[in-house]
Parts: structure tokens; C-alpha cells; sequence
């Protein structure tokens, strides 16, 4: 039996459904016309599972690395395309996390000024996440993120068994999305998740429920504010931090576990600015470094560090940045700071403190 959740969105309805069926369910609902874009590993991990899927004339494997998300590899994706006989009314299918998310969104959204693209997510960060909210982004150089567009998918299928094959580290890296998205809702609700946490590794019923809860919490910030110009704002909590995290140690920490380090380093920056208290911190921090363990005292090059936090496309002027910050109430916000002695000697003594 599955179920969905209907997302509204500046080209129209799309649904993400929840069915533990869904590659099936998808290979049934697709026609002609159908250019997939998968995981490699994926394709390997889930061959039987995803054989009708991955049956067509026109198929993409490709190593999800940040490096395959760089602009500079986009040439040969479109002549794939291309030599595929793409046209404006085929549609492309993504199968597998983030990154494959990505490239295929990207492509979807400018080759032929647009097709619609499918989304079948095979990550926990993908599936509780960024399947929701039209948000695609690449890399340039070496630069994170820096181009993109909003084009939601026509339907994301979202099955908790493709995430079977994952190891610990790719699922606590979900995990530290969902931290974050429940903590925008509010100290309750990060509550009940962080007393669930072991759960989450041992009970797939609990697994699917908080998948669920965090795409409905996401879901009103991403229907009020499609665009990421004002309320969305707070669900980048933790992300400018642990992106400057992410490319300041060359990937080495993965995205969900740098989310995880990045609303660790939130809550030590806005201790130490007088916004927020030792009790949000004493509340927060146990399960935030139980989630990054094994991470934590990975080196992480300050002057990189801080060069990726200023180039953060979310930063409005010049000498400031912008990051989301714990309140008194331990609910965030955004709040644009100084980028000085003071804010930089903050982070910095949180890196010096966890790798002792």
C-alpha cells in the first residue's frame, strides 16, 4: 500500500510517493521516451530490483563523485543525451542520491530549455531531503554549489529498501539532514528524533516514519518560498558551515555528517555571541557528536575553512556572512554576522575542542 505526499510547486503538482514496491511501481508507470541517469554502485547493488529500469537503450552510469557534479563534465552528459535522440516530450530518470539528483536535475532543466526528469532516490539523505524543493546544484572549479536552478521533479518513488545496501556512514550522513530538518521545527521535535536516534538504525517502521515527518516538515517552507529567499532560509541550518567543512578537507567528511558537524559549530558561534544558551547547547550537542563520531577529529584546514565560508553564495555583503543561528528559545534563524576576529576565533576554538 503506498501513500504520498503532494508538493505544490511553480510548474505544477508533483508527488512523492511511498511505496516499499517502487522501482516496480515506476518501471509500470513509465512509457517511451525514457532516458535514465543511475548510480553505478547502485546499478550493481540493485540489478535485479532495477533490471526493467535499466533495461532501455538509453542509460547513463556514472560515479556519483563531486568531481562528476563539476560543470566541466557536463559536455559529455549532453552529447549522451544527444546521441540518444532526447526530445522536449522524454523525460530523464535519476537513480541514485544526491549527486545523481543533481546532474540529472541540472540537465532536465536546461538541455532543449527543458524535459521533465523522474526520481527514484537511493540515499537517506535523498529520501528524507533534497527529493523535495526543485533545488539542483553543481560545482564549477572549485567552487560548491555555485550553479543551479529550481525544476522539481514530475514524481520522486521513495522505497526504505534501497537504503539496505548503504553502510553505516552514508546512513548517519541521512541521519544529520534529519537532525537539521527537525530541528528547524523546533526543539520538540528535535527532541523526540535525537531519544529515537538508536532506532533509527534498528527499526525500519521508525526509519520510514521520520523519512515521512521530514519531508512534511520541509514540505510548507518549499511551497511558501520555493525560491529560498526568505522562510526556506532556516533549513540551511548547519550547511554553510559544514559545506566550508566539506571542502576544506577535500570531501573527506560527507555532506550529511559536515550538516552534522556545521549545526555543531552553530551551536558553539552562537553560544559564544550571547544568542543562544548553555542549555540549547547541553540539549543539541550529544546526539550532533554522536552522529559525527569518527569525523570529529578529522583535520580540518582553517584558513581553507574559512576561504569556503566566504565564498558561500547565501553571504549578502561584503566583510559579513550569513548563517543560521540557534535562538535563546533554541529555535534558528538566519543571521548575518560580522565576518571578524571574533566570529573566526569562535570556529576556530571549536575545531581545536574536538579534535583533542
Amino acid at each position: 500500500m503506498s501513500e504520498s505526499l503532494t508538493i505544490q510547486s511553480h510548474v505544477g503538482p508533483y508527488r512523492a510517493v511511498f511505496d516499499e514496491e517502487a522501482p516496480a511501481g515506476l518501471a509500470a508507470s513509465v512509457g517511451p521516451g525514457l532516458h535514465v541517469i543511475a548510480d553505478r554502485r547502485v546499478a550493481e547493488l540493485h540489478r535485479a530490483t532495477l533490471s526493467p529500469l535499466l533495461s532501455g537503450r538509453s542509460v547513463l552510469l556514472l560515479e556519483a563523485t563531486e568531481t562528476n557534479k563539476s560543470l566541466e563534465r557536463f559536455p559529455e552528459y549532453v552529447q549522451h543525451l544527444l546521441a540518444h535522440g532526447i526530445r522536449r516530450n522524454h523525460r530523464i530518470l535519476a537513480i541514485g542520491g544526491g549527486i545523481i539528483q543533481d546532474i540529472t536535475c541540472f540537465l532536465a532543466a536546461t538541455i532543449l530549455r527543458g524535459v521533465d526528469w523522474l526520481l527514484l532516490p537511493t540515499t537517506l539523505l535523498a529520501q528524507a531531503d533534497s527529493c523535495i524543493g526543485s533545488k539542483s546544484s553543481i560545482n564549477c572549479g572549485d567552487t560548491k554549489n555555485i550553479l543551479g536552478t529550481f525544476t522539481p521533479p514530475r514524481e520522486v518513488w521513495i522505497s526504505s529498501r534501497l537504503l539496505d545496501t548503504l553502510d553505516e556512514r552514508d546512513v548517519r550522513s541521512g541521519v544529520g539532514e534529519m537532525l537539521k530538518i527537525h530541528a528547524v521545527d523546533g526543539p520538540p521535535s528535535f527532541d523526540r528524533i535525537a531519544a529515537d536516534y538508536d532506532n533509527l538504525f534498528q527499526n525500519r517502521d521508525r526509519m520510514i516514519h521520520y523519512i515521512h515527518r521530514s519531508l512534511a516538515i520541509k514540505q510548507p517552507f518549499v511551497e511558501i518560498d520555493e525560491f529560498d529567499r526568505r522562510e526556506r532560509n532556516v533549513l540551511n541550518f548547519g550547511h554553510s558551515f559544514g559545506h566550508a567543512i566539506e571542502a576544506a578537507t577535500d570531501f573527506a567528511v560527507p555532506h550529511g555528517i559536515g550538516v552534522t558537524m556545521g549545526m555543531d559549530v552553530a551551536l558553539t558561534v552562537a553560544c559564544g555571541l550571547g544568542l543562544t544558551s548553555d542549555d540549547t547547547v547541553r540539549r543539541m550537542r550529544p546526539v550532533l557528536r554522536r552522529n559525527a563520531r569518527g569525523f570529529l577529529d578529522t583535520p580540518v584546514p582553517l584558513d581553507r575553512f574559512f576561504a569556503a565560508l566566504g565564498r558561500d553564495k547565501k553571504n549578502t555583503g561584503a566583510g559579513t556572512v550569513t548563517v543560521i543561528l540557534p535562538r535563546a528559545d533554541g529555535r534558528v534563524e538566519k543571521s548575518v554576522q560580522p565576518f571578524d576576529e571574533r566570529f573566526r576565533g569562535l570556529c576556530a576554538g571549536y575545531f581545536a575542542a574536538v579534535a583533542r
